[in-house]
Parts: structure tokens; sequence; C-alpha cells
């Protein structure tokens, strides 16, 4: 009796068993596709292949910017900053937050809006002529890297703003400051040099 039921419930199994293994061919063809597509987002139209190398026309410095552990990295950089001015012993609260936005604005300013070209002395075509900012996420606007770096100014000049306790002069000097490094990072100001400053 134990062994006909064993028998009758056998044609059952062997379809669950197709179906099962219907349903993971299904399921790891739905996951290999979605990484070829991860695959080929990550990575542009490859441009040239020879000699079994892929040539392609992202430079280095477009996504090392949104690369794992960089935006934490730049925080605690900022921040570290910060701390060097907080323990000099000669400077208040209020100079410190103003020191740390100036300074903060300037290296930005010069690492970001000012330098061109590309640091990677091999891709050195069209970017020439490109900011590094004009270069990260290949001159796609609104990216999250994008975003994180114009919020980062601006969340510096409300915690500087209130810190100095909105005196006039440290608002008027932490206000200019992140104009000079915000206003670069909008899309109209994209390839463009006001006064033709750092136009060649």
């Amino acid at each position: 009796m134990h062994r006909q039921l064993l028998e009758e419930s056998s044609p059952h199994q062997e379809r669950s068993a197709k179906f099962t293994n219907i349903s993971g061919d299904i399921l790891f063809q739905i996951e290999t596709a979605a990484m070829k597509m991860k695959i080929s987002e990550q990575s542009s139209e490859p441009s040239a292949v020879a000699n079994g190398v892929i040539e392609s026309n992202i430079t280095p410095f477009h996504s090392w910017l949104g690369s794992r552990g960089m935006w934490i990295s730049y925080l605690i950089g900022t921040y570290a900053l910060h701390l060097f001015f907080l323990s000099l012993p000669f400077l208040n609260v209020a100079m410190v937050w103003t020191l740390t936005t100036v300074t903060h604005s300037l290296l930005m300013y010069l690492l970001f809006h000012y330098i061109k070209g590309s640091i990677w002395s091999d891709c050195q075509q069209t970017e020439r002529y490109l900011t590094q900012w004009e270069q990260i996420d290949n001159g796609d606007q609104f990216t999250t890297t994008r975003k994180f770096l114009t919020v980062v100014p601006i969340v510096m000049f409300f915690l500087a703003s209130f810190y100095t306790k909105y005196q006039a002069t440290h608002f008027l000097i932490n206000g200019i400051f992140t104009l000079i490094i915000v206003l670069p990072k909008l899309p109209m100001f994209h390839g463009v040099r006001i006064f033709n400053i750092n136009k060649y």
C-alpha cells in the first residue's frame, strides 16, 4: 500500500521537478540579462577593439567620484579640515567655520572648476578643453554624484551661518565663497567661461 502511494505520487514529483528546473532556468536567464544590462550601462559604447583590448570613450575621471567609499572619504576629509582649524587655539568658532568654508570652496574650485584636462595622460582628446567638473559622469547633469557635490557646500554654508550666529561679516564671506563654488556647478554654466577666465 505504501509502495503504491509512492508510485502514484511519482508523476506529480516529476512535474514539480520539471517546473522547478524550468523556473530556475528562467530566473538564471533573467539574472544573466540583468547583469549584462548593468555592465553595458557602466561601460559606454566601445569605440574600437584592437588586439583584444577594448578602447572606450570614457576616461577614468568620469566615474571615480561615484565609486564606493568616495563620498564618505570626501566628508571625512572636510571634517578633518574643520578639526584642524578647530585645534588652533587662537581661532574662535566663528572664524573656524568661515575658514573651513573658504578653504573648502577654494580647494573645490581649483580641483573641479579651474583645472582642465585629464589627470591620466593617455586620455587627452576633448577632455583637455573641459574642466574636471564638466567631465564628471560624462557631462550628464543632475546625477547623484553631481547633486551630492552641490549640496555639501550649501549645507556647509548653513552650518557656518548658524555657528557664526549670522554675523554680517562672516555671513557675507561665507555666502560669496559658497556662490563661487555652487554657481559653476549649475547646468547653465556647463562649458561657459565668464570673462574668458580659464578659456584656454
